[in-house]
């Protein structure tokens, strides 16, 4: 009934994500007391908006760029995978980074067009090395914009110069609110700039479980796409190519981030739901098609419940 319900794009389907979201939010910050008073509310209202919009920006990369047929299967993933992490809800940090970061891949991914390459390398830089600023080690995504100029326009020299201005942009506005704060936020940054191979932080079993069952089912849905790379249209083949590399990146900005936990797997979520969304697609077993989606819903729905 839901690989049914999300095989094609309805505004249903918004209403039922939107409506799921919310509840697992309300129930995740009254559950751990994160927001009180009024400015506890203005600021989970905040939080909330940018979950919303990074799962719309999910679907929107994934139909836009004909990354998946036309079906919400997706955003489905990504909200199901958020549950698996629900820590990543009061975390800002993490959610304001991967919400630029995924600007800066729906820019990246546009490359393949042609058209306005210096805008759109541009663009993505930007976002990436601002999202630097609120998650330090994002920066690494930063190798996806010179493979994306590798893949499409590395002719052109003046390509390989743009991210540098993009920094510099970045780096203006940084020093101009760092000095307004009084050095408070260089502080911070050099706080987060260190390397971290920790991986003992987890406050309950439950957080260790779903990390265990998470990378069994990215390594599944990561082999699937590797092996069924090639029968993608050559149109279509770069696209894809960053959506892996994406992924892998996203791996790697949590195995070397400061203050690990389980809610910098955020990262490598959106990449992921793109890769089971064409998992599932290519399931021509509706048995198996519908089977999937319910036990991962299902394993979403325990880890989400386990961790209030």
């Amino acid at each position: 009934m839901i690989a049914s319900i999300f095989n094609k794009t309805r505004p249903f389907n918004y209403v039922i994500i939107a409506t799921l979201l919310l509840v697992a939010f309300v129930l995740y910050s009254f559950s751990h007391v994160t927001f009180t008073g009024w400015k506890g509310i203005l600021y989970g209202s905040f939080y909330f908006i940018a979950i919303a919009a990074s799962c719309l920006l999910v679907n929107f990369i994934s139909l836009k760029n004909t990354l998946t047929r036309n079906n919400n299967y997706a955003i489905l993933l990504f909200f199901i995978f958020l549950m698996f992490f629900p820590t990543i809800f009061k975390n800002k940090n993490i959610l304001i980074s991967n919400f630029l970061l995924l600007l800066s891949l729906r820019r990246l991914i546009s490359l393949k067009s042609m058209k306005n390459t210096k805008e759109k390398i541009f663009d993505a830089s930007f976002w990436i090395f601002l999202a630097a600023l609120f998650h330090f080690w994002s920066i690494l995504y930063i190798f996806l914009v010179f493979i994306s100029i590798i893949l499409h326009v590395s002719r052109d020299y003046k390509n390989w110069v743009i991210p540098g201005i993009a920094l510099f942009s970045v780096a203006i506005l940084f020093f101009i609110f760092n000095t307004i704060s009084e050095n408070a936020l260089l502080e911070d940054i050099f706080n987060k700039t260190y390397i971290s191979f920790n991986f003992t932080y987890f406050e309950n079993i439950y957080q260790n479980i779903a990390l265990a069952v998470f990378s069994s089912i990215g390594f599944l849905f990561f082999i699937s796409m590797i092996m069924t790379l090639n029968t993608k249209s050559m149109n279509m083949k770069t696209s894809y190519k960053k959506i892996i590399f994406s992924f892998l990146l996203g791996l790697a900005i949590y195995t070397i981030s400061a203050d690990k936990n389980n809610s910098c797997l955020a990262f490598s979520l959106a990449p992921l739901a793109i890769m089971g969304a064409n998992f599932i697609e290519n399931q021509e077993n509706k048995i198996i098609k519908e089977g999937t989606l319910y036990i991962l819903f299902s394993l979403g729905l325990l880890f989400f419940v386990s961790q209030l």
